[in-house]
């Protein structure tokens, strides 16, 4: 209720949502299976301890101003960084694009109808209008369908995993106002349970809240992402006295995560002595190769998605815009030696686009056929460089400088 409170514009979206865990609790075994099969199984986990999340603002609103809204990625002082397909895939749990699943990727270019996604829900009109305002879906009255089915019993275990479905990925992944996404997420979600590929689409509409940000606008997209990528690589590193908690952690969207992504409560947080936006503004704009973990262990011999060459740029796919994927650019990351820095793309960096649209089906199409002609890689652990090279790429990055370089 007070603006002046927000370090970031749109923070305040992100609150805690009070109906989220009760709904979750009261979810069928078969339902929570359907949401498994889906691949949304980290995402249902995160969910449920969404109103436990604490989110440091003052270091997202640092790397907000880090992020170059033409090149898609963070500036430091020695090198780019930014958030990898694959990266996000793995972090959020979500089915993994391969090279030869482009049909596989989740997108349309037909005009989105949310009656006819919803209708698999419920088919009750007045339902249909609490749900959908204008060009969003709001989430609270898709929960309170979900409450209302689950407590009378009802076996229509798909369709509450459908609808389930819509609000953990609307509040983990797509946020975007408050508690509502935009139809063509929803769009987006409902195709999961088809085994389709959402990584491209979650990435891009992340990468679109960041530049929104950036300019001066409110941020969306999946804040929870942001952190956890944060967290691999600059904040949580191993602690040297096994006595030590980190109290940090406990409220870390970290905690949360399984296999190689597991962080427990007793690791060191590296910048637990940075207080304020103005120390992490300090730490993070004279961050070093050396202070972030280029190549977090679960990355180690991953197989990397780049352009094949030079005006061959990436894209990436969603319902509401075409962005731009500069993994390329970001050498130490995908475990090559620095070189100069490359020329920006020709495509916009963000491609708004119109459903239905005889352009927008060519452009979607072109899109695709570059993925189709992807060069991969395996992440290496080790990296040698060129001295003379490194000085001839940091010259070069010198020119370029994030909006919120001056702020």
């Amino acid at each position: 209720m007070r603006p002046e409170l927000q370090i970031l514009s749109g923070q305040r979206r992100f609150s805690k949502m009070p109906w989220l865990v009760p709904m979750l609790e009261l979810l069928p075994p078969t339902s929570i299976g359907h949401l498994k099969e889906w691949g949304l199984s980290t995402v249902f986990v995160l969910a449920k301890n969404y109103n436990k999340l604490v989110h440091v603002w003052e270091s997202v609103t640092t790397m907000v101003e880090l992020w170059h809204p033409q090149t898609n990625s963070f500036i430091f002082p020695e090198f780019e960084a930014t958030i990898l397909l694959e990266e996000l895939e793995i972090m959020l749990g979500l089915p993994r694009y391969q090279r030869g699943e482009e049909l596989a990727i989740s997108y349309t270019v037909e005009q989105i109808n949310s009656w006819s996604i919803l209708a698999y829900i419920t088919t009750k009109k007045n339902d249909l209008y609490s749900m959908t305002s204008g060009m969003h879906v709001h989430l609270l009255p898709i929960a309170q369908w979900i409450t209302s089915q689950c407590k009378r019993k009802t076996t229509n275990y798909t369709a509450i995993a459908k609808a389930a479905a819509i609000c953990i990925c609307g509040v983990i992944l797509f946020l975007e106002s408050d508690g509502a996404i935009s139809f063509g997420n929803l769009s987006t979600i409902d195709s999961i349970s088809e085994g389709m590929k959402i990584g491209q689409a979650v990435l891009g509409f992340l990468y679109a809240g960041l530049t929104s940000a950036t300019l001066g606008c409110p941020f969306y997209g999946s804040v929870v992402a942001l952190e956890l990528w944060m967290g691999m690589h600059i904040q949580f590193r191993a602690v040297e006295d096994p006595n030590t908690e980190c109290k940090t952690m406990l409220n870390h969207p970290l905690a949360y995560m399984g296999g190689r992504l597991h962080r427990s409560t007793w690791a060191w947080f590296t910048m637990a002595q940075v207080k304020g936006i103005q120390a992490w503004r300090q730490y993070l704009r004279s961050l070093t190769v050396a202070d972030f973990d280029m190549l977090p262990r679960f990355m180690h011999g991953r197989i990397i998605h780049f352009p094949q060459r030079a005006g061959l740029a990436l894209r990436l796919l969603g319902n509401g815009a075409l962005v731009s994927y500069n993994p390329d650019r970001c050498h130490l990351q995908c475990g090559a030696a620095r070189m100069v820095v490359l020329l920006l793309s020709h495509f916009p960096p963000i491609q708004e686009r119109k459903r239905g649209d005889a352009q927008d089906e060519r452009d979607m199409r072109s899109a695709v056929v570059h993925w189709e002609g992807c060069a991969m890689g395996v992440i290496q652990a080790e990296v040698e460089e060129d001295d003379d090279a490194i000085k001839e790429y940091d010259e070069a990055l010198k020119k370029l400088q994030p909006v919120g370089e001056n702020k």
